[in-house]
């Protein structure tokens, strides 16, 4: 006779861990499947909310490139490596940055990196004369198309904190720091590279009856907009309104019908939306 335990028909159900490091370990499982059992380790309280946000952050990270978070060109401040000290100095010190591309005769010249701390140390080591090619640090240059995954690793590598990004045609495109890259796995980062006066309220007409509205719009801003009486016990702003119509967090390209208008996710991230396309009159 047999004295161990005897087995069940079926077999007994596998907790949440051993779920998760066969995802991990096991036979190669898509991320969708990784991802749903991380939500179900949050639905019975073994993870937060904020180390979920940060988990499907870092999954998912690799699924972005450079170009979408990258600050524009435009938006980049520049030192010309003909500048006087004193434009130089005037420069670091109105900006507030600490590292600056320094290009030459135009911004698809891109010739070095200047730090803050080397501009100092340079002054602090008794040097009379100044020389903006001889303190400037290598840059690197990385193509729009880059994954973000690969990207951080290189900074890793490299202990660097910038590159500056060019398109298919060799043309700088704009600029990329660490904070970009760690903004898409923990959430929004304020960095130097951040505008520093964002709007409160911001509507923006496209024409053809169509809107860009900022998340973070008041609903009472945006009824008085649109002469509307959107209203939420559960939600102030326009974001809020809309992730409580949908019963979760949206994600880029959602859309629903509110009250006659259409709402369509422009610009999201894991941890909250940004930005909505709004579109009045639906039937």
């Amino acid at each position: 006779m047999n004295d161990d335990i005897p087995s069940t028909g079926g077999s007994a159900p596998r907790s949440w861990l051993e779920r998760l490091g066969q995802a991990i370990a096991g036979e190669p499982r898509n991320r969708e499947e990784l991802i749903d059992e991380l939500r179900h380790a949050r639905e019975n309280g073994l993870v937060d909310g904020d180390t979920l946000v940060m988990l499907e952050g870092a999954i998912s990270v690799s699924d972005k490139q450079v170009a979408d978070v990258m600050v524009p060109r435009a938006q980049v401040v520049w030192i010309s490596i003909d500048a006087s000290l004193k434009d130089v100095l005037r420069i670091v010190t109105t900006s507030g940055h600490s590292r600056f591309p320094v290009h030459g005769e135009n911004e698809d010249e891109v010739i070095g990196l200047l730090l803050a701390k080397d501009l100092l140390r340079h002054f602090a080591n008794g040097a009379e004369h100044f020389e903006l090619r001889q303190i400037l640090r290598p840059m690197t240059l990385i193509p729009e198309s880059k994954r973000l995954n690969l990207l951080l690793k290189e900074f890793r590598v490299a202990r660097t904190h910038m590159a500056m990004v060019v398109d298919e045609y060799g043309g700088v495109a704009g600029l990329v720091t660490i904070e970009d890259v760690l903004e898409q796995i923990v959430g929004e980062i304020d960095d130097e590279h951040d505008a520093e006066d964002k709007p409160e309220v911001h509507i923006q007409a496209h024409g053809d009856g169509l809107y860009s509205v900022q998340a973070l719009t008041p609903i009472e801003d945006f009824n008085e907009h649109f002469r509307t009486r959107f209203e939420s016990e559960a939600a102030d702003t326009v974001g809020g309104l809309v992730v409580e119509a949908l019963g979760h967090l949206p994600e880029l390209g959602d859309s629903i019908e509110i009250g006659g208008f259409l709402f369509e996710v422009a610009k999201a991230d894991a941890r909250r939306v940004h930005q909505l396309r709004v579109r009045p009159g639906v039937i």
